[in-house]
């Protein structure tokens, strides 16, 4: 759904209901998670039929009541109908951090269930738009083969050229960045702690450079804080990270009624009714 938008529109016109206002907000890469990111990526999991197991840790105590019950840290885990990929909400379990943001969504794929291990990862942030990250699991959900790649890097860097995004100088065939030069997407080493199947993530030593995973951020400012950032381990195939790169560098607007402070001026908006 297209929409024209207007940044002059105020954020602050109350409802007649007294409820916040929606609005149509572009371009989708700035604009945030809308402050539901597990909702956003939940529904429509269940929607595609996978099943959620909830995994709660804390302490409880002898003849104590049930909501008297200390949580320490809880996760969701959504599981395909075939087992072969599965999406984990860690925001709430001590994750480790990207661009100094914690994780929010794991999400794995293996080739086949005699193996327990995954043969990908990949992570993503809080204010990745829940749309794209949709987009991303639709696309592995489809996959019939989730650990096979079908396609070389180039899917990826056409997927975001066809929307106008820019093949990066020094790197043509391994880095792109939006017109505004605010979000990136690059081919680079993979970040410690990146899980992936590719046993030279494990070989490497500290002098040497690892395999080759996408990489993808918004940095609102230089030297500002990251808006969010996901990574994608060696071995994701590239044509289901062009898939969420399609995604998230797609001229569409989105619905919005919360916006990121940090990227509240560079948002184009219309009023949602």
């Amino acid at each position: 759904m297209e929409a024209l938008l207007y940044p002059e529109v105020p954020l602050d016109q109350p409802s007649p209901t007294g409820a916040q206002p929606a609005y149509w907000v572009g371009p989708r890469h700035l604009a945030g998670d809308d402050g539901h990111l597990y909702d956003a990526v939940a529904d429509p999991l269940s929607g595609l039929g996978w099943t959620s197991l909830a995994i709660v840790r804390g302490r409880h105590e002898p003849d104590e009541a049930p909501e008297d019950r200390q949580v320490l840290r809880s996760t969701v885990l959504h599981i395909s109908p075939d087992t072969l990929r599965w999406a984990q909400w860690v925001l709430a379990d001590e994750p480790f951090h990207l661009g100094d943001l914690p994780i929010a969504w794991q999400v794995s794929a293996r080739a086949d269930t005699s193996s327990p291990l995954a043969a990908w990862s990949a992570y993503f942030t809080p204010n990745v738009p829940g749309e794209v990250l949709v987009d991303f699991l639709v696309a592995l959900d489809a996959c019939d083969q989730p650990a096979v790649p079908l396609a070389g890097p180039e899917l990826v860097l056409d997927a975001v050229a066809v929307h106008g995004w820019l093949r990066d100088i020094d790197q043509p065939q391994a880095a792109a960045t939006d017109p505004t030069f605010t979000s990136h997407l690059s081919l680079g080493e993979v970040p410690h702690l990146i899980q992936d199947a590719d046993p030279r993530a494990l070989t490497t030593e500290a002098d040497e450079a690892g395999p080759a995973g996408w990489q993808a951020w918004a940095q609102p400012a230089l030297g500002a804080p990251c808006l969010w950032a996901a990574s994608f381990g060696a071995s994701a195939p590239h044509d289901l990270v062009a898939a969420f790169a399609a995604s998230l560098s797609s001229t569409a607007p989105v619905l919005r009624r919360v916006l990121p402070e940090a990227t509240q001026e560079r948002l184009l908006r219309a009023p949602a009714s």
